[in-house]
């Protein structure tokens, strides 16, 4: 069996994907997801001109191969575009793999871990009454673990913020959306919102707030203790994740978890992060790290350390991303938590998918392969769309962390 053709295809049916469709000499395909939000096209023109030439006749079944090949052969290692292209062809080849077995691929992967994926929703709101209502709304849909974000006085625009239908969705626009931030304001304002939200819903349910790395170590660590009354299950993304070392800081004074990595591409980024045991949970992306291949040997490696997964995702991951994440949650032993943001109603109809959502648990499905049937037709109809993430500056103007 050989690969006969590369596909790249960029389609925006409510937000742009970029999907890679491999086809072999015997009429298989298998699919990825390269999507980077906000960069795109960057990935396209990596995954057209540099990789795509690489793969035409070679063998489909040599996955590990392939991923070194690409990852060690390029001399450039790492970096958001780099990771994104690989992982697309390291998803499209395990699809082609389960494929030809004739089995899902977390069958492929070891078998089953447990029956179904646990998931957590987001729950937001421009003020405490708004957030409650929207965590109402999140628990009738089945989810049994939420994320809450809310606004902040003072402010306009607060990440994880939104009165449309995607959060954090990209603004079709000339320019990025400017956010404005306070970090003091911030740190005065969430213990009440979550002192709000276990008045109304109790212990039971699990919490989860993302600081989206917008926080000193030493801001983080404060945070993280005032919060600890109010028993989280994570505080995610509490100060920026390239400085590892910082969360030493964080963990001496906070016993509240801690979940980090949706922005890491490789393993190095996690290593000190693991090794001293700074983090309770792992939450790099199928789609941003490469694919299944690395993302399963970082979690067995973070088993070693009591250290969970938690892939990244959001809605601007596809949901071959999406698919190819959940067949892995279903067979890792350390499995923790799936973030689960689901997709438009056109999304789906572009990918259609085995996967299914129930009672908050998410299960791959039994079709061959991830699962994924690609429409094209219906991509070719709703074609990429310029987009940026916004921008998030401080009173002064200063630009901040988004």
């Amino acid at each position: 069996m050989r690969i006969v053709a590369a596909d790249v295809v960029v389609t925006s049916p409510g937000r742009n994907f970029v999907t890679l469709k491999l086809t072999t000499d015997e009429g298989l395909t298998g699919l990825g997801d390269a999507t980077l939000n906000g960069r795109e096209q960057a990935v396209v023109a990596y995954l057209r001109e540099h990789v795509v030439p690489l793969l035409l006749g070679t063998d489909p079944h040599r996955i590990e191969d392939t991923w070194q090949s690409l990852y060690r052969g390029a001399y450039w290692r790492r970096g958001p575009v780099t990771m994104a292209a690989i992982a697309a062809v390291d998803v499209a080849l395990w699809d082609l793999k389960a494929k030809v077995a004739g089995l899902p691929l977390y069958q492929l992967l070891g078998g089953a871990s447990r029956e179904r994926v646990r998931t957590y929703g987001h729950a937001n709101g421009r003020d405490v009454p708004e957030l409650l209502d929207s965590v109402r709304a999140r628990r009738a849909e089945g989810y049994q673990a939420v994320r809450v974000q809310t606004g902040v006085p003072g402010l306009q625009t607060v990440y994880g913020v939104h009165t449309g239908e995607a959060i954090a969705r990209p603004t079709h626009r000339a320019l990025p959306l400017v956010e404005d931030w306070d970090t003091p304001a911030y740190l005065r304002h969430l213990p009440t919102v979550l002192e709000a939200v276990r008045h109304e819903f109790g212990p039971e349910l699990p919490l989860l707030h993302d600081a989206h790395h917008r926080l000193t170590p030493v801001q983080a660590a404060k945070l993280g203790k005032d919060v600890e009354r109010y028993d989280l299950f994570w505080l995610e993304d509490c100060t920026p994740a390239e400085n590892q070392e910082g969360f030493r800081t964080v963990r001496r004074h906070t016993t509240t978890p801690l979940a980090v990595g949706e922005v890491f591409n490789a393993v190095v980024d996690y290593q000190t992060l693991i090794t001293e045991q700074l983090i309770d949970y792992a939450r790099s992306a199928v789609t941003h790290f490469g694919g299944i291949s690395p993302l399963k040997k970082l979690f067995d490696f973070a088993a070693m350390y009591q250290v969970k997964s938690a892939v990244h995702g959001p809605e601007d991951i596809s949901p071959v991303g999406t698919a190819a994440a959940i067949h892995l949650d279903l067979a890792i032993h350390n499995f923790g938590i799936q973030e689960y943001s689901g997709h438009t109603d056109l999304t789906n109809e572009v990918f259609r998918h085995a996967y299914t959502f129930t009672d908050g648990h998410l299960h791959p499905g039994d079709a061959p392969g991830i699962g994924v049937e690609f429409d094209e037709e219906l991509a070719a109809a709703h074609p990429y769309e310029a987009a940026y993430l916004p921008v998030n500056r401080l009173a002064d103007g200063t630009v901040h962390d988004w």
